[in-house]
């Protein structure tokens, strides 16, 4: 037991439509529960955690796109558990500069926003308002306004994507200073979701890992099982020792 859990923040239902996601999609999704952040820091605390991952949906709807929320969550936990070592998977904000930058000031160990897939698919996969542009930009502005936050991507494979692309897409997180990179393989989530093109083999994989640790990530977990928030506790310590 590694002390792990991951929580999605700012409710259940996302302003996006990515068409790897089971998530459900609404236009107006209800207003976040202003109970979260005690909420969270209560769950923590009783689970005994040395590591909570967060994760949210993308709140478009917001005009703030959730970012208060989010600091309020993050600020409650550090508050009632200084020790706790927290990592938050952050939406893209539209790519707002100052929204970017207000995740970047939060008491965290790890800021990560994935990538999600290879460019030539971003736009078969993900919803319309993501672009691989967009994203590699979170990535860059969170290490121009804090350098020594680390920083985190993933990748999903098996939706039809080459070899060179995905090496392609590893060099260009690697460009914007990510840390640590996740690769796993896509799993259709349910029947009206893109079907996956491919297995992947752990083979694959494995190679995957050691060209990344190659081209200068601190820490690479590539395999078929893995997740964003995959062993997210070991990874930490791993990447930072």
């Amino acid at each position: 037991d590694s002390g792990t859990a991951t929580f999605m923040l700012l409710g259940q239902e996302c302003t996006r439509a990515c068409r790897f996601c089971s998530v459900v999609t609404l236009a107006k999704p209800a207003l976040p529960d202003p109970e979260e952040p005690k909420k969270l820091a209560a769950s923590v605390s009783q689970l005994k955690l040395k590591y909570a991952v967060l994760t949210t949906v993308d709140r478009d709807d917001l005009p703030d796109q959730g970012a208060a929320h989010i600091a309020k969550c993050i600020n409650s936990l550090h508050l009632a558990q200084p020790n706790l070592f927290i990592e938050l998977l952050m939406p893209d904000f539209q790519g707002e500069n100052v929204l970017i930058e207000q995740m970047a000031d939060l008491p965290l160990k790890v800021l990560g926003h994935n990538l999600e897939c290879v460019e030539s698919l971003t736009c078969k996969v993900r919803d319309p308002r993501a672009s691989y542009e967009q994203s590699l930009k979170v990535l860059r502005v969170i290490k121009q306004a804090k350098p020594q936050m680390l920083t985190k991507s993933s990748l999903m494979l098996g939706l039809g994507e080459t070899k060179e692309e995905v090496l392609e897409a590893m060099a260009d997180l690697r460009s914007v200073g990510v840390d640590y990179l996740t690769l796993g393989q896509y799993l259709q989530p349910t029947k009206t979701k893109l079907p996956v093109e491919r297995y992947v083999t752990p083979e694959e994989f494995k190679n995957f890992q050691v060209l990344g640790e190659e081209m200068g990530f601190a820490y690479v977990a590539s395999g078929p099982l893995v997740r964003s928030s995959y062993k997210a506790f070991e990874f930490y310590m791993m990447g930072v020792v």
